[in-house]
């Protein structure tokens, strides 16, 4: 079974996530918790995925995180 490229799948997990925008992940989690209830949070039971291309949108925006 092959696996799905990160930079084609819709949901990322932190991991990924962190890999994927050069992120840590201990600050990627402080900043999702801070920003809880965003559109491009999902919440799958207590796992956290985050909606790649939205997410990139809004990277795109700061200067800083």
């Amino acid at each position: 079974m092959e696996k799905v490229p990160v930079w084609e799948k819709y949901t990322l997990t932190v991991a990924e996530a962190s890999d994927y925008f050069n992120i840590g992940e201990s600050k990627l989690r402080k900043f999702l918790s801070e920003h809880q209830g965003e559109s491009y949070i999902l919440m799958n039971g207590t796992k956290v995925l985050i909606k790649r291309i939205q997410f990139e949108k809004i990277i795109d925006t700061l200067s800083s995180i």
